[in-house]
């Protein structure tokens, strides 16, 4: 492989990401820092399933500094282009920063068309004095390398994650991301910034179906909740053979611990795709039929939360019919987030 070559700026110096915080993380990745699973480890998942948890999503750099400049410069495995993700999404960068109003957004990493090596200066003119930020990694490629780049006479150091406990959700490309405009819009970003929780992003566009292999994964790792927002991805037979396992097997190793299995809305093209809408309305029942008789197994610390139209009803919340778009992404989080915390609450989750 060629070495990289980057543009030469003498008044900036660069860090590689992986000294500094990595927020998000549920497991380590020897393999790739900025990997999701140990692939390798758990190499009996299906092949999608192993390249998606490749992709760093919801996975965010902590760090401050007090430089007026900060840069970034990165590499992709890919080139694709994807037609219901903006570039920056998929496979750019998104720069949080606190201030006197929580987190807020104050750049991006903007992708070079066509190539794998990007470098982008995310923010400029900074006020003077040492600053807190969250760099969001992509949601939809899996990066190779990291550099954060700030003024050569400045300092830049780790700084501890803003976000306790860990809230790992499991589930579909909606989860996943898409189509959020920028990583840091996805819900369990949102939600994590809006309450000081660590949701952790197990998201897998198109399959999150369950698999007992994905199940037995989920069972080693330590969490104190578990979401299971997977009902879009697996057909409504699959949702009926595989939802029991799933659950039973994180209860087995996680007594005590809440299960909360999400609704999911109802999609957009089943307001006009009737074959469609039959299909939503079938993995609707199955995922609700198999939460009733878990419950009447005596599976106990399981809940359901239901749909109730969450990303609106003026059908203005996706941006292709399936995946939500920001104003989506937004509706799903007021009905989302309460809801989840209530649950939390009642486990001193706070």
């Amino acid at each position: 492989m060629p070495a990289l070559v980057w543009s030469a700026n003498e008044n900036l110096k660069y860090v590689e990401a992986s000294s500094l915080t990595l927020v998000g993380k549920a497991m380590p990745t020897p393999a790739n820092v900025y990997h999701r699973v140990d692939v390798e480890k758990y190499g009996n998942m299906p092949k999608r399933v192993k390249t998606l948890f490749t992709y760093p999503a919801g996975l965010a750099v902590s760090f401050k500094t007090n430089s007026s400049t900060v840069v970034a410069r990165w590499t992709t495995a890919g080139k694709r282009v994807m037609g219901n993700m903006t570039p920056i999404a998929q496979r750019g960068l998104d720069l949080y920063m606190y201030g006197d109003e929580g987190w807020m957004p104050v750049g991006v990493g903007i992708p070079t068309a066509g190539k794998t090596q990007h470098e982008s200066r995310m923010v400029k003119a900074l006020k003077p004095g040492e600053h807190r930020f969250l760099l969001y990694l992509p949601l939809f490629d899996e990066i190779t390398s990291l550099e954060i780049g700030v003024d050569s006479a400045a300092v830049i150091t780790a700084e501890p994650s803003p976000f306790r406990h860990t809230i790992l959700i499991y589930g579909s490309s909606i989860l996943h991301g898409a189509s959020a405009s920028r990583a840091g819009l996805a819900y369990p970003a949102r939600m994590a910034r809006n309450t000081g929780i660590n949701f952790i992003n197990f998201g897998l566009s198109g399959s999150g179906k369950m698999e007992p292999a994905v199940a037995d994964m989920l069972k080693d790792i330590e969490a104190d909740a578990f979401v299971l927002d997977c009902m879009p991805n697996p057909s409504p037979e699959e949702i009926t053979e595989r939802t029991r396992y799933l659950v039973e097997t994180i209860r087995e190793h996680h007594p005590g611990v809440p299960i909360i299995m999400v609704e999911t809305f109802m999609r957009e093209d089943g307001y006009s795709d009737q074959q469609m809408h039959e299909r939503c309305v079938r993995q609707s029942e199955a995922f609700i039929e198999q939460y009733e008789q878990l419950k009447k197994k005596g599976v106990k610390d399981l809940y359901l939360i239901r749909d109730n139209h969450a990303i609106g009803t003026d059908h203005e919340g996706t941006i292709d019919g399936t995946h939500p778009n920001d104003l989506g992404f937004d509706r799903l989080v007021q009905q989302y987030q309460p809801q989840i915390m209530k649950i939390l609450k009642r486990y001193g989750i706070r």
